[in-house]
């Protein structure tokens, strides 16, 4: 599948079973952007804006130049970090529950057992007991965001400061400086798209941590750019949202007194969309990797139980590739073909 077909194909796992994605999406996934959006702009004079300043006087002082760009990438940053610190608590207890809860709810609909027909109870059960698995494999994939953004951050000062003392014009540095940001890009999306599609092979398979990045990057094989297209997909909608929540909601009116704040319940729904659009495409592209390595096993001879223990369910994303979905938790729903 290639990321349009990805797309239409959780438009038609969204069309399944709407009444499980829309309480994933208001009890769950709805607290969590607010807390993202809101922590950021209450904090925006009390944190954010200082964190922005020692950044430029950091970038100052290794050469670069203090453009318009400079300025906001540094204040996006800032805004980043602080949100990320002081939205920490309700990323691993509501995001990750909603990970969980779509990654079951995407399993259950290609089961034929949509999560609607299931008691909450079950759901619940299963949720707590991937929580531990899914919550120490997040975490190594802060951890891993956290050391590729300090190697950019290094990278780049020592980049600007080498050429400044070399005496080189600003023009240089600046040249240098965006080279340093595309490369960072890059190893951050790859980061990001490993890192997400560990953390659903945390709630769908029985690894956790190193082992379940290893296995990402085991089932990513061949498929790196589908990755790459749904993470930029995603990073465009969220950053326009956010875009919109800077201009339209931060600012409180329109210059005659009218205020804007009625928009950011909108705007929230709408951020909260884009990450539930996000957490199914990453569900269904995990059931796509899965896919293409049991083609590579069938046509090299192995069999399917190659690829983990006894405790499976089959299931079909299309009439021709059988699914083998490893999980100690789910039993076994259902043995049914799906066509598109």
């Amino acid at each position: 599948m290639n990321a349009m077909e990805i797309l239409r194909e959780t438009v038609r796992v969204l069309q399944a079973d709407p009444q499980a994605f829309t309480s994933i999406l208001f009890l769950l996934l709805c607290p969590a952007s607010g807390c993202l959006l809101l922590s950021a702009a209450a904090l925006d004079g009390a944190a954010v804006l200082p964190l922005a300043r020692r950044l430029l006087v950091a970038a100052a002082a290794s050469g670069l130049p203090l453009t318009h760009f400079v300025r906001q990438l540094a204040h996006h940053l800032a805004a980043t970090l602080v949100a990320s610190a002081v939205s920490s608590p309700a990323l691993f207890t509501l995001l990750l529950a909603a990970r969980a809860a779509v990654a079951y709810a995407v399993a259950a609909v290609y089961a034929g057992k949509p999560l609607a027909a299931a008691a909450a109870a079950d759901l619940s059960l299963l949720a707590r007991r991937a929580w531990p698995r899914l919550a120490a494999t997040y975490a190594l994939a802060c951890a891993a965001v956290i050391a590729c953004l300090a190697a950019f951050l290094a990278l780049l000062v020592t980049a600007c400061s080498t050429l400044k003392s070399m005496l080189y014009p600003p023009d240089i540095v600046v040249c240098a400086g965006l080279f340093t940001v595309l490369a960072f890009s890059v190893a951050y999306a790859h980061t990001i798209i490993v890192c997400n599609l560990a953390c659903f092979i945390a709630v769908l398979e029985d690894v956790a941590g190193i082992d379940a990045m290893r296995r990402s990057v085991q089932l990513m094989h061949g498929q790196t750019h589908v990755g790459l297209l749904i993470f930029l997909g995603s990073t465009i909608g969220l950053a326009f949202v956010e875009g919109l929540f800077e201009h339209r909601v931060k600012t409180l009116s329109y210059g005659d007194g009218s205020s804007r704040l009625w928009e950011g319940p909108l705007l929230v729904l709408m951020y909260s969309f884009v990450m539930l659009i996000d957490s199914m495409m990453s569900a269904v592209f995990y059931f796509t990797c899965r896919s293409s390595s049991l083609e590579i096993l069938h046509e090299e001879g192995s069999s399917a139980e190659e690829l983990g223990n006894s405790d499976a369910f089959r299931l079909y994303i299309t009439p021709k590739v059988e699914l083998v979905i490893f999980n100690e938790q789910t039993e076994v729903l259902a043995q049914n073909r799906l066509k598109q």
